[in-house]
């Protein structure tokens, strides 16, 4: 009851203010072209045959991407390493030390003079006195 009353008022209203012109909403100039209706009119039909490719925006590919890189390193941080790669390690490491002995001593060897290189390269003689 109260809606046909709410109706039959603007009905009155509309009818009372007859004499004015009624503002109406202007067209959109793009909207209203027969191109871009053709064009959405398309889309819309490939969308519902899903013609078109699903490709995702390249941000949400990113975050996805780094997700699953996130995922798999607390997949690896949770299962203990082999025996294999605790060898393969330590193998690591006793390489890295071992280049960096090397490093140090061909760096101490630059400071020292030559004469002091050559001296300690030569071949030591024994010398008897009868």
């Amino acid at each position: 009851m109260r809606l046909y009353h709410s109706t039959k008022v603007i009905e009155n209203q509309q009818q009372e203010g007859s004499d004015f012109i009624k503002p109406r909403k202007l067209p959109n100039p793009i909207l209203a072209s027969p191109q871009h209706r053709d064009l959405h009119r398309e889309l819309l039909f490939c969308y519902r045959r899903s013609l078109l490719p699903r490709i995702k925006p390249e941000l949400q590919c990113v975050l996805e991407h780094k997700q699953r890189e996130q995922h798999k390193q607390r997949e690896l941080a949770l299962c203990p390493p082999s025996d294999l790669e605790v060898k393969l390690h330590m193998r690591q490491q006793k390489i890295q030390v071992y280049e960096e002995e090397e490093k140090k001593r061909s760096e101490s060897l630059q400071n020292i003079p030559e004469f002091v290189r050559v001296r300690g390269s030569l071949r030591r003689t024994q010398t008897f006195y009868s």
